[in-house]
């Protein structure tokens, strides 16, 4: 069993009525409140040196004491199972940053929790069981204290969710995302593997020396973007006009991420569909989010495409396999393993001394294909030592940022 977020969260379309998005805006600002309550009692405890609050303590401190009092009895008007979820999820974020600092979490460090705004353009609440949110005949969203919200739905729920959560994004529409269990799925069996070389040029480019174009949908909608934002760049600061400006501006970037997203999820599962095994490179995105490149790596979405490869073949039973960045792909000839000395990106066709003539990308998706294949093999115990290749001369090896 697989425990996970539909990838396609529901759209409540086109909005909730005027009370349903009162109710929804009263439940995004006590769980606000109530996460930032949080927060402060903790950090007000460790600067005059008391014991960190523990979550049960924190509990009846900042939501079942603070709703006793007149002046907060409007905590009372919205699920306490919200206002729990909010609580949880600042449990979840100190518990992640003390990983962090002992060292007990790997990756880039974490920061300490931060106090939520009511500025903020992405507002969300979650519901679990103990809610009894239901999914009515008709099929709508029973929320409790807000209704009976209608759900556009992208498909059925494949079993009872465990939970839902109620997403208002910077565009104004809202979403419901379910956690479900669902069970692994998977595909027959088939011969062909993939190494793939992710790019600029185009966006993927496969060992059979099929590639994908890169769409560039934020360069695409660049013209429409910089008019929109000038326009609301001579708004008044807090007019009506503004707002609506604002709103413009964001309802655009949405339509460039949702056929970013659509484009991924479409390619992602026919190369699951079609492949056994995907052997990709491991790439320094934020590195390369540093570089003149920055904006067409970004436009590009390397690192979601790669996850949705990663989960979509553990899901359906297929093989993944990340190649060490440092790997050579472009400058090892795919046919007699020889090492370029240099491959700058302008040479994008080269020939190497044993005559072989190479496209760039088709061949460096080959040398991934063929490095992913032998550590998969290593892995499970196989010989893999490589033949022996001709050395290039004045070059007795190669380091490891020779990549």
């Amino acid at each position: 069993m697989v425990r996970r977020w539909c990838e396609a969260p529901v759209q409540l379309p086109p909005l909730p009525h005027p009370g349903q998005r009162v109710a929804l805006a009263k439940a995004f600002g006590c769980a606000r409140v109530v996460f930032n309550d949080g927060l402060r009692a903790r950090v007000d405890a460790h600067a005059v040196g008391l014991p960190y609050v523990s979550d049960g303590e924190l509990s009846k401190r900042v939501i079942t004491e603070a709703r006793r009092p007149p002046e907060r009895s409007w905590l009372g008007e919205v699920s306490a199972v919200v206002l729990q979820q909010a609580l949880a999820d600042l449990n979840t974020a100190y518990r992640n940053f003390f990983a962090s600092v002992t060292g007990r979490r790997k990756g880039p460090k974490v920061a300490p929790p931060r106090l939520r705004s009511r500025k903020d353009t992405r507002q969300a609440i979650r519901f679990t069981r103990n809610a009894r949110f239901s999914i009515t005949p008709s099929g709508k969203l029973r929320l409790p204290k807000i209704g009976d919200l209608a759900v556009r739905w992208s498909r059925a729920l494949p079993v009872e969710p465990s939970s839902v959560t109620v997403v208002k994004d910077a565009a104004g529409r809202y979403f419901a995302s379910f956690v479900v269990e669902v069970a692994e799925q998977p595909l027959p069996q088939v011969e062909p593997e993939a190494g793939i070389d992710l790019g600029l040029t185009a966006f993927a480019v496969l060992s059979n020396g099929r590639k994908i174009g890169s769409p560039r949908f934020l360069r695409r909608a660049e013209k429409k973007l910089k008019r929109l934002q000038r326009a609301l760049s001579r708004k008044q600061k807090g007019s009506n006009n503004r707002a609506k400006a604002r709103l413009a501006v964001a309802r655009q970037h949405a339509k460039v991420a949702d056929a970013r997203l659509e484009f991924r999820h479409r390619q992602s599962t026919k190369l699951i569909r079609d492949n056994q095994a995907i052997y990709v490179e491991d790439l320094a995105v934020k590195g390369l989010a540093r570089t003149r490149l920055a904006k067409s790596v970004h436009d590009a979405g390397w690192s979601s495409f790669v996850t949705m490869l990663e989960y979509k073949a553990r899901m359906h039973g297929r093989v993944f396999h990340r190649i060490d960045r440092w790997f050579p792909s472009s400058k090892l000839c795919s046919e007699c393993g020889a090492l370029a000395e240099s491959m700058p990106l302008k040479v994008r066709e080269w020939t190497c001394p044993c005559g072989a003539i190479h496209d760039r990308d088709v061949n460096a998706a080959k040398n991934i294909l063929a490095a992913g294949r032998a550590e998969r093999l290593n892995a499970c115990g196989a010989q893999v030592r490589p033949g022996p290749a001709p050395a290039q001369r004045e070059e007795a090896g190669s380091h490891r940022g020779a990549a």
